[in-house]
């Protein structure tokens, strides 16, 4: 058996790339490699870099969502309130209630468009 390193001519892929991970985030891979029925690491390593997607959510207009039914549900608990302390309820606080719902269904409609 020769000791001397191998050389890159006689190689199909000569170029290495070497990246570090913790002890779990190692285990993980390995995992998910078992899971796709391979056991070899570099193969695994290069078909998922080659051939796998990296999908960015952004989450602006779920959290603009978000902000309004808070003010939703604040505006809801002074409205109950009133009507605990007053034993009535108003047809405007009924009308602020169906504009902010109304407010958060066009901005999850448009959070959709953006998606499709």
């Amino acid at each position: 058996m020769n000791s001397q390193p191998q050389s890159t001519d006689n190689l199909k892929r000569p170029i290495q790339i070497k990246f570090r991970v913790t002890e779990d985030e190692r285990e993980f891979i390995l995992d998910k490699m078992r899971l796709s029925g391979t056991n070899n690491l570099a193969a695994y390593l290069r078909k998922i870099a080659i051939d796998g997607h990296v999908i960015n959510v952004d989450f602006s207009d779920l959290k603009t969502v978000i902000a309004e039914m808070q003010k939703i549900g604040v505006n809801i608990n002074q409205i109950a309130r009133r009507v605990n302390s007053t034993s009535r309820i108003y047809e405007q606080d009924f009308e602020e209630i169906k504009r902010g719902i109304d407010e958060i269904w066009q901005l999850l409609r448009l959070s959709l468009s953006k998606v499709r």
